[in-house]
């Protein structure tokens, strides 16, 4: 028998209850053992639950445990949930995890815990919730160098941009429907301002390329910044805004990671992805282009993709399974700055400073526009570049156009 503890039963831990509990025959026969759910480990009780009788409130309950095989942590954050799972890694449990914030930051030092332990440390769930990523960039792509991960990694600020798009909300607006409807938090900080696609795209680039990319490395933007002025300059040209996590492999090895709103073409799969959907591109030099879609948060898409984990570990309960990367450090990544691209520019000025500064490029229109305001699409350059172009404009947005 394959015994299982729960640390945190809020959305995600009792999604991952009720997955095993609705579907253990399935998981069983996937297993070929009894997996059993046999603790819940938070600090309140939950009377009316069906699984009141498996609640616990001190960790050293399941550490101690030796029937218990797999620790699944939904607790969340870099605290209590790293003091947790080193302690289960060191008691030689595997443990398995959707805490993308403690895999960002403390990945490399896991990984090597439960390699030295013999057992497993698996995030499927970290990373697009529900949709498969980390598994195939282990396994089926693993004949390939990977030369770029680019994708649209939270589900909130897609369908707070899809609302400004489609329905032509205001930020603010497009934000508190957000919140209204359960797509983000009271506090939705960590959302909107980049933190939970930079320590995704952190967690991507540190597997495909092999050494740790801590998330103080990857400049991030959110999208407090994107406009309704914004969406119609970019709809005249046939693009969208999506806020996009990328990570580059350079010639010389090192990574250029960052986060921030991109024009993306419409013809570009990721402009049709909306709402709560994600969807990460993997370019491998064998095999090209891949795409991955799918729901990337929510209580039971995000319990499957831990569940897949927890039966992945019960088949490996007697041998371990080879995930890693090495220790990151300075030398790893470089600044986004050097990196070339087309820029969208909206800012206020004359008619004349803008053809001194951008001479033979086509003006944007959108209805209602101010006098004074202009928008463009600049030709490829560094920021640096740009900003020297932009000298005496006032700028308003400035967005990477994606190529």
């Amino acid at each position: 028998m394959v015994n299982v503890a729960i640390l945190g039963f809020g959305v995600v831990g009792s999604g991952v209850a009720e997955v095993l509990a609705t579907n253990g025959a399935h998981i069983d026969r996937k297993v070929d053992d009894l997996l059993r759910l046999k603790y819940i480990l938070d600090v309140r009780d939950f009377p009316d639950s069906p699984f009141a009788d498996k609640v616990v409130h001190d960790f050293s309950v399941i550490e101690n445990d030796p029937e218990v095989n797999i620790v699944v942590e939904t607790i969340g954050g870099a605290k209590v949930a790293l003091d947790f799972t080193r302690r289960a890694l060191m008691a030689g449990k595997s443990v398995v995890t959707s805490n993308k914030e403690l895999v960002a930051e403390h990945g490399c030092e896991l990984l090597r815990l439960a390699q030295e332990k013999g057992v497993s440390y698996l995030f499927e769930a970290s990373v697009g919730g529900g949709i498969p990523i980390i598994r195939p960039l282990n396994q089926c792509l693993a004949a390939n160098e990977i030369e770029e991960l680019c994708g649209i990694l939270n589900g909130t600020t897609n369908y707070i941009l899809t609302r400004m798009i489609r329905a032509g909300l205001s930020f603010d607006a497009a934000l508190k429907e957000a919140q209204q409807n359960g797509y983000a938090e009271q506090d939705p900080t960590a959302d909107i301002e980049g933190h939970d696609a930079c320590r995704k795209i952190c967690i991507l680039a540190s597997l495909a390329f092999g050494r740790h990319v801590y998330p103080r490395q990857v400049p991030t933007e959110g999208i407090t910044g994107v406009t309704l002025s914004d969406v119609a300059y970019a709809e005249s040209c046939g693009r969208k805004i999506k806020l996009l996590g990328r990570a580059m492999r350079r010639p010389d090895g090192k990574v250029c990671a960052y986060v921030a709103p991109h024009l993306v073409d419409q013809e570009n799969p990721l402009a049709g992805v909306e709402d709560v959907f994600n969807a990460i591109t993997v370019k491998g030099n064998a095999i090209g282009d891949v795409m991955f879609y799918g729901r990337g948060a929510g209580k039971l898409p995000t319990a499957s993709a831990v569940v897949a984990d927890v039966i992945d570990a019960a088949r490996h309960k007697d041998e371990k399974k080879r995930m890693f990367w090495a220790e990151g450090g300075e030398d790893v990544t470089v600044s986004p700055a050097g990196l070339e691209s087309a820029w969208y520019v909206r800012a206020e000025g004359t008619g004349e400073q803008v053809r001194a500064a951008f001479p033979d490029r086509t003006l944007l229109a959108r209805a209602g526009a101010p006098e004074g305001e202009f928008a463009l699409i600049t030709e490829p350059m560094t920021r640096a570049a740009l900003d020297g172009r932009l000298a005496g404009l006032k700028a308003c947005s400035v967005f990477r156009v994606l190529d």
